[in-house]
């Protein structure tokens, strides 16, 4: 009898401790994103693709890459030889997404992973690395994708390319 008393008075210890604990202090919201800018030039968005295909050859791997204005609609894309032909769409998906959604790809990754789900319902969005925003004077002028290796490769490439290397 003593010791259903004692657990019963340890249940209500410890049911009080947990009330008492304050809330978990609330995250702040995050950053704006960047405004829209004037979309990325022909030129410009060659130069980044040139720049994504020659760090993937260093690499060994066959990439597609697409470069998209603020809107999403392509601007320039090459494929190397040999890159599969699913790399083609995937490419323009993720330059796509990155855009519209102001984001790269691989953070929206990084969510679902973590369990925000969510995001998968939305037929618009590919929740895949490999795309991220062309930002200049801190405004969105368009977006790379890369697709042909894995997601965490093709992040790579595409801020390679961003980054001028």
């Amino acid at each position: 009898m003593k010791a259903l008393i004692f657990a019963l008075a340890l249940t209500t210890v410890a049911s009080v401790a947990v009330a008492q604990t304050p809330p978990a202090a609330a995250s702040l919201p995050p950053a704006p994103a960047p405004a829209y800018g004037p979309p990325i030039g022909l030129e410009a968005a060659q130069g980044l693709i040139d720049r994504a295909i020659a760090y993937g050859a260093t690499k060994g791997w066959r990439l597609a890459v697409a470069i998209v204005e603020p809107s999403g609609e392509l601007v320039a894309f090459a494929r190397m030889d040999d890159t599969q032909y699913g790399s083609i769409h995937v490419a323009q998906r993720k330059a796509e997404t990155a855009a519209r959604y102001r984001l790269p790809t691989a953070v929206m990754e990084e969510r679902v992973q973590a369990g925000r789900i969510v995001s998968l319902s939305n037929a618009e969005a590919l929740t895949i690395g490999g795309g991220v925003p062309i930002i200049v004077g801190e405004r969105i002028v368009g977006a790379i994708g890369v697709s042909g290796a894995t997601a965490a490769q093709d992040a790579e490439a595409a801020l390679a390319a961003l980054a001028g290397t």
